[in-house]
């Protein structure tokens, strides 16, 4: 690999937990319109109107975008997406190495239950912490900014106080069972993979095909008004009778992109953030660690 030497020493728990927030925000930088044209394509078709702009594709919807509510449009929600990665990817990746080793009883190799159950329980527990800025980050990049059209929110802080305010607690929680629902399957594939392969380029097929209509699901449930839905199950038997079986892949190409160069950009950076912050000294953990 291309850039720093691994250091002599493992990276500690600290550095992994740092290493993994900052290289995850790293990935959303580069990925983030292919995101928020995933998103306006999965709602598409859920509540359209006579003057309602029709998205095609994923470079037809990121040019559009951009020619009707201009290139800011393409990075609607970062804001909550950044802070998203520093709390979700921090615990559901950088934590990984420390669940595995629990279930492993702190054995030096794992075997393929020990890194399941890890993917799974770091992927469960990240959405749990980090769900309100997913709900905000969602809403934002969904909401049009055409000009004459009144957005939902001003901004990412006027997001949550507004959703605190009108739906409380829960309303920035929503769609918390399927989000975890998902990301047991991606994480468990992804990191796994990850573990047992690292040094190749991965492939996704088989994992976006079967995380895409949790996502589609999680994307319209986290996006409703309040009283749209009952529950996340009722949202996916609407989709199903109202749009039929190709509504839950709406933005599979936009998300089977995403996830692709996300991946190879977050973990190239993940690596080389690890390398350099345990070349800086130990202070960084020592630091990290007083704070968790």
């Amino acid at each position: 690999m291309v850039g720093l030497k691994p250091s002599a020493v493992p990276p500690s728990p600290g550095v992994k937990f740092l290493g993994a927030g900052a290289a995850a925000c790293i990935a959303d930088l580069v990925t983030f319109p292919l995101d928020t044209a995933k998103v306006r394509l999965q709602i598409q078709g859920e509540a359209q109107s006579a003057g309602a702009v029709r998205y095609k594709g994923v470079l037809g919807t990121i040019v559009t975008l951009v020619k009707t509510e201009g290139p800011r449009s393409l990075y609607s929600g970062l804001h909550a997406g950044l802070q998203r990665q520093m709390s979700f990817a921090s615990i559901r990746i950088g934590l990984y190495d420390t669940a595995k080793q629990f279930y492993n009883n702190g054995r030096e190799t794992a075997g393929i239950g020990s890194r399941i159950l890890a993917g799974c329980t770091t992927g469960g527990l990240a959405v749990i912490v980090a769900q309100p800025t997913d709900v905000v980050k969602v809403r934002l990049q969904a909401q049009s900014n055409l000009s004459g059209a009144k957005p939902r929110y001003t901004g990412t802080f006027h997001a949550y106080k507004t959703i605190a305010t009108e739906e409380g607690a829960r309303g920035l929680w929503k769609g918390t069972t399927p989000n975890v629902t998902r990301n047991a399957i991606v994480n468990s594939a992804e990191l796994v993979t990850y573990d047992l392969i690292k040094e190749n380029l991965l492939k996704y097929n088989i994992l976006t095909v079967v995380a895409s209509p949790v996502d589609v699901v999680k994307t319209r449930y986290m996006n409703s008004p309040p009283g749209q839905y009952t529950s996340a199950p009722k949202c996916a038997w609407t989709m199903l009778t109202r749009e039929g079986p190709t509504a839950f892949y709406k933005g599979f190409v936009p998300s089977f992109l995403r996830l692709g160069s996300w991946n190879v950009v977050m973990f190239v950076s993940y690596e080389q953030l690890k390398r350099a912050m345990m070349r800086s000294g130990p202070t960084i953990d020592c630091a990290t660690e007083s704070s968790l």
